[in-house]
């Protein structure tokens, strides 16, 4: 498949400090790579590497078949990039921010008008086109930043912490954006400390820590390597959680855990059929027991579990 971006052994250091110490990406066309990594991981560094905004000390990275160093315009011309903190200029309106951003890119002014015009509807935001980009609300300057960041319908965009502060329904609007876009075909590599984020979008993950990375896979490929799937069970009354762990014992071949808030009971299973016949004999030893159960379902590791198990679980990876 081709590669919408490509990097091969990146280093980059600050005087003592190895903010990246060889990192290796290659983001099929047309998908998402969510770049995950506690706060100092290297993630933000290597989308300025690859938006040429910051010479790599080592290593080759190409971005819509240019070199990022060799390149750099190239890649420029191919790319939009919306950043940790909203780039527009607050004392402009929107379509003007959006108006102006079409200009530098060379549109004629009645085409950047135009263009301006169309994705301030597209990104929900014509009801307030005419008003000064700092009355907007911070999801509406993320949804303006991001529609900055198209206006040139580039085929890569780099997305660095997009939601970063916004509200549930804000996400969820952004999110939806993004799908969008990459189902007309652009490549996006989003980085995030939101890891539901992650597993909304992103059709590959990359774990970075101490500026090396340390996993990579599919959202589930990661969730697999932590662990597989457990059934959970919670008693009506948490006094039967004693009935629980013994109909868990007999019908199941691992050893089931209470869980730490005493209310619950998980049990490992293993194997696609295995576990079905598990989940089953579970069912039935309960009921057997006359155990009345509130929850009992089959859960699978979420991505917050793999990064804190990846690294390490420490407070700042938290």
């Amino acid at each position: 498949m081709e590669l919408a971006i490509r990097a091969e052994g990146l280093r980059k250091r600050y005087a003592e400090v190895e903010a990246l110490g060889g990192i290796d990406l290659a983001v099929p066309t047309g998908t998402v790579l969510g770049l995950l990594g506690p706060n100092g991981a290297g993630k933000t560094t290597t989308v300025r590497i690859l938006t040429t905004l910051l010479p790599p000390d080592g290593g080759t990275a190409t971005v819509a078949g240019y070199d990022v160093v060799r390149q750099a315009a190239d890649v420029r011309r191919h790319i939009g990039l919306a950043g940790q903190h909203a780039a527009v200029d607050s004392r402009l309106s929107g379509r003007q921010n959006l108006k102006l951003i079409g200009v530098l890119h060379g549109l004629p002014r009645p085409a950047a008008k135009a263009r301006a015009d169309e994705l301030l509807e597209r990104f929900e935001l014509s009801d307030a086109a005419h008003r000064e980009a700092r009355t907007y609300s911070g999801g509406m300057r993320r949804r303006l930043d991001l529609a900055a960041a198209v206006v040139a319908d580039p085929p890569v965009l780099f997305l660095d912490e997009p939601t970063g502060g916004l509200d549930p329904a804000s996400r969820q609007v952004l999110w939806r954006m993004i799908r969008d876009y990459v189902a007309g075909g652009t490549t996006v590599l989003l980085t995030t400390q939101n890891l539901e984020e992650a597993d909304e979008l992103a059709d590959q993950v990359v774990v970075v820590d101490s500026g090396s990375v340390i996993a990579a896979g599919t959202p589930d490929e990661l969730k697999r390597k932590v662990g597989g799937e457990r059934l959970q069970v919670a008693p009506v009354d948490v006094a039967d959680v004693p009935q629980v762990v013994s109909a868990l014992s007999a019908a199941t071949a691992a050893a089931p855990v209470v869980t730490a808030d005493g209310r619950s009971v998980s049990v490992p299973l293993t194997g696609d059929v295995g576990a079905i016949a598990a989940t089953a004999a579970a069912a039935a030893a309960l009921n057997e027991a006359g155990v009345e159960v509130s929850d009992f379902g089959v859960r699978r590791p979420t991505l917050v579990e793999v990064f804190l198990a990846l690294t390490g679980g420490t407070g700042r990876a938290a």
